[in-house]
């Protein structure tokens, strides 16, 4: 005899007392976890084989992949009230509203993180969704400005999916708390350096830029042409307004993070075939080469945040330009950003007066 399934039952208090008594219920059947990782929603799902069917035909692809990242574990049921988007608090496109920082901040709840809370909050999900699609998109079009290497790519090549992929993560909450998004001249994917932009709540949004953990032929190159020649980026991290932004170009002692040196991602020994003393070892030490500055609340809220980010990202433009040169062969010196360490500075006073974000 086939096993019981009980359906879990799921209530919330939000919403005011017209929702919850009017509000329609929603129900929905769920698929395996695996259905949600990231790589997984890309591909086909396949239908189970019948007792009588050779082969198992496939499904068609789900018109909607979102739709199938919010489905449920087998056997549950959401029984709750549904959610309505907020009415009031909405902000132009190209900013970003209290509303949305208010979703993000009840999804670091572990008790919202999960997808019944989610599929009752679909519609403000979608809402949120929909002005930081808009802020990026004006970014985008600011951010070409600033630096003609990176192509004004429409939204979907550059936001990042709200859903984790929890394959090998010890923390399976399905949802990230945050909404992100990388430029460069291929996007978000590629091995070029980036500018990438987050906002959370918590005083945790930033704007970051360089090579993160580049492949293995791309790190040899650069640590190639750093032996050849580091001055050209020394000069870069040592201009006065990165390191205003960024810190000082040196190691700490701790081994925390300062400019590009620091963290998980430096090697605690020299790498294969160069000496321990060698002059640039703080810099061939580094398996990454980006560097982060994080922004206050008030900051991201705020109706001018697009010219503040535009602001730094005009100066991490020779960071950028500096790597993506240094990520191929010979790398060329003479980049019109190689400078003398302030060309970074210059160039924002020049420009600053104009409209920009991130």
């Amino acid at each position: 005899m086939a096993p019981r399934r009980t359906a879990s039952k799921v209530s919330y208090a939000e919403g005011s007392d017209d929702e919850r008594k009017r509000a329609p219920k929603t129900r929905k059947r769920a698929a395996k976890d695996e259905d949600y990782d990231s790589d997984a929603l890309d591909e086909e799902e396949k239908k189970p084989p019948s007792k009588k069917a050779k082969r198992a035909p496939r499904k068609k692809k789900q018109e909607s992949e979102d739709e199938e990242d919010d489905e449920l574990e087998d056997g549950q049921t959401v029984v709750g009230v549904v959610i309505e988007a907020p009415k009031t608090g909405q902000v132009p496109a190209g900013q970003v509203s209290q509303n949305t920082f208010d979703f993000l901040k009840q999804l670091q709840d572990p008790k919202h993180n999960d997808r019944g809370w989610f599929k009752l909050h679909d519609r403000v999900f979608r809402q949120a969704e929909t002005e930081w699609k808009d802020f990026v998109e004006a970014f985008a079009d600011r951010l070409a400005e600033v630096d003609p290497q990176v192509p004004p790519l429409p939204p979907k090549d550059v936001i990042h999916r709200i859903y984790r992929d929890i394959r090998f993560s010890n923390d399976k909450t399905p949802y990230k708390t945050n909404f992100s998004a990388t430029f460069s001249r291929s996007g978000r994917k590629g091995i070029f350096a980036c500018y990438h932009i987050m906002i959370k709540p918590g005083n945790n949004s930033m704007i970051a830029a360089g090579a993160w953990c580049p492949g293995k032929n791309e790190l040899a190159t650069i640590r190639s042409n750093i032996q050849r020649n580091p001055q050209r980026l020394r000069r870069v991290i040592s201009a006065p307004a990165f390191v205003e932004y960024f810190g000082p170009p040196e190691p700490l002692e701790d081994g925390s993070r300062q400019n590009i040196f620091g963290g998980e991602s430096e090697l605690k020994n020299a790498p294969k075939g160069v000496a321990k003393d060698h002059p640039d070892i703080d810099l061939l030490k580094c398996r990454s080469f980006a560097v982060s500055h994080r922004f206050l609340d008030s900051e991201v809220l705020d109706p001018d945040f697009q010219n503040t980010l535009r602001s730094v990202a005009e100066i991490l433009r020779p960071f950028v330009h500096c790597l993506n040169s240094m990520m191929t062969i010979g790398g060329d010196d003479d980049d019109e950003d190689s400078g003398d360490g302030e060309g970074a500075e210059g160039e924002g006073e020049e420009d600053g007066e104009e409209d920009g974000e991130d």
